[in-house]
């Protein structure tokens, strides 16, 4: 049979009544737990899990598992459309890949730009889900073999990429936001090490040894610290909130939304295909690539539509990519695509190279679900954005308790701990004044996500080679990524420096 024949007959098993069904249920549980802060996709589909067996106790085997992965999966890719919504709205992250959403987002919110922000959030990511959908029917077996071949060092040269790609959000200073990197990867070290199992900075505190978590320290930044800026410089916040404009896109809108959505789906794909990278790597590099060839890069973080566009198309379009080394090499690409597996298994659905042979229904049925799935969330969210828009006409005496309602829940929710609750008034009274004196947290949080990454390959790089340091130079691909990290901070000290003396020379 011809990928097309597979495909159709994965449309049939994706039409059938309770598959559509299915389908919808997933994409609005998802929608609804990516808007909550903290809850996220993993929690959503673990969640589910025993929900689904109880559904399906009365279909074949086969049916059942491919009924399980479509609600499943439509939880995954709908909390990545949720996640939007809050980030725009209220300043505050409904789950990590939604974070630099935040940058341009709401300000373009206060902007009374509300309606557009969401409207071209939701249509990026039907786009990118699109793209997502074409990629894994032609392209799953030739880029898992690609992905394949990258080891520890490529990955490691691949975050050291990540850190150094940074500096495209330092703001106004480069030396900020490099301090703020580092503060990210400091805190990323607190916890048991992985490897020796020696506890680190944890101060024989209990709660400190499983680490950070990331949503409790990301909410904390940028909700919290908003809540706080909004109390203490209460002369900012007088008076009625600008009124929504229109809620649609207009043309120019439209216009400078395409290429960056299109980019951001093609960037976003590939990087979800990259076992460990996931969706809120995809959304950093999108946003960063923005900024580099904007002609006016100075716009992103005061509004800028392509920053909401970019972004948003690129962690739709790494949730589908994640499925490919799922499906094709039995390898989960990220932490929610692990709670697939582990869902998949449960159902005695092994993934990896036989599933396409061994259970075609399921692999073409979730592909094909894919697709119906995003049209599902593309119709669902453009008539509900004039109800999203609303919120933000909310006065703040009202929307700040919200905002504090929503982060505490959420966080606390996660891990059931009052220590996060503790951790998160910490991190919105830091988030609040390092704004304050031009620290991008952005920084903070992407060095807080790639640390844990960082280190782990890093060792597992050195114990293949007995702690010999030239792998990372000797493998074409890690010397690659090594060298495009170094140009990238060197280029442009260069030609601040460059800018100077032609300045000193004019004044002389």
């Amino acid at each position: 049979m011809s990928t097309w024949e597979f495909l159709y007959n994965g449309f049939l098993v994706a039409l059938q009544p309770e598959n559509i069904l299915y389908a919808f249920v997933g994409v609005l549980i998802g929608t609804a737990v990516g808007v909550l802060p903290g809850i996220g996709p993993i929690s959503g589909v673990a969640l589910l899990i025993p929900v689904t067996s109880t559904l399906t106790s009365g279909a074949s085997p086969e049916e059942a598992a491919a009924s399980a992965i479509i609600l499943l999966a439509g939880v995954y890719y709908g909390a990545m459309y949720g996640g939007s919504t809050t980030s725009i709205l209220l300043n505050t992250p409904g789950e990590s890949s939604s974070v630099v959403t935040t940058l341009d987002g709401y300000q373009m919110a206060k902007q009374g730009r509300a309606g557009a922000a969401l409207s071209i959030a939701a249509i990026g990511s039907f786009f990118a889900g699109v793209v997502a959908l074409v990629g894994l029917v032609f392209l799953a077996e030739p880029l898992s073999n690609l992905a394949i071949r990258f080891g520890p060092a490529e990955y490691f040269s691949l975050m050291v990429l990540g850190l150094c790609a940074v500096s495209g959000l330092a703001g106004k200073s480069m030396t900020k936001a490099l301090i703020m990197t580092v503060f990210g990867l400091l805190l990323a070290t607190i916890g048991i090490e992985n490897v020796s199992g020696v506890a680190r900075f944890t101060y024989e505190i209990p709660e400190l040894y499983q680490g950070l978590e990331f949503l409790t320290i990301a909410v904390g930044l940028f909700a919290l610290g908003e809540v706080f800026k909004a109390i203490l410089e209460k002369e900012k916040y007088e008076g009625t909130v600008a009124r929504v404009g229109r809620i649609y896109p207009g043309k120019q809108d439209l216009k400078d939304s395409a290429a960056p959505i299109v980019r951001g789906s093609i960037l976003g794909f590939f990087i979800g295909v990259l076992p460990g990278a996931g969706a809120t790597l995809a959304s950093f590099f999108s946003y960063l690539m923005e900024k580099k060839i904007s002609r006016k890069p100075e716009k992103f973080g005061k509004g800028a539509i392509e920053g909401v566009a970019a972004p948003e198309s690129a962690n739709n379009a790494a949730s589908g990519g994640a499925m490919i080394p799922l499906l094709t090499l039995g390898i989960p690409g990220s932490g929610t695509t692990a709670i697939l597996m582990g869902a998949l298994i449960m159902y005695n659905v092994q993934p990896g190279p036989l599933l396409f042979d061994e259970h075609p229904q399921v692999a073409w049925g979730l592909i094909a679900s894919m697709f119906i799935g995003n049209l599902m969330l593309l119709v669902l969210n453009m008539p509900l954005v004039k109800v999203f828009a609303k919120i933000i006409q909310t006065p703040p005496k009202y929307l700040i308790p919200i905002i504090i309602a929503i982060s505490f829940f959420g966080v606390y929710a996660v891990q059931v701990n009052t220590f996060d609750l503790f951790l998160l008034l910490v991190c919105g009274v830091c988030g609040y004044f390092l704004a304050k004196n031009d620290y991008p947290l952005a920084p903070l949080v992407l060095g807080l996500v790639l640390g844990p990454m960082i280190e782990n390959n890093l060792r597992r790089a050195l114990t293949a080679t007995d702690g010999d340091w030239s792998i990372f130079v000797t493998h074409p691909i890690s010397l690659a990524f090594l060298i495009i990290a170094v140009l990238w901070l060197l280029v442009p000290m260069l030609l601040k420096l460059r800018g100077n003396k032609v300045v000193v020379n004019e004044e002389g």
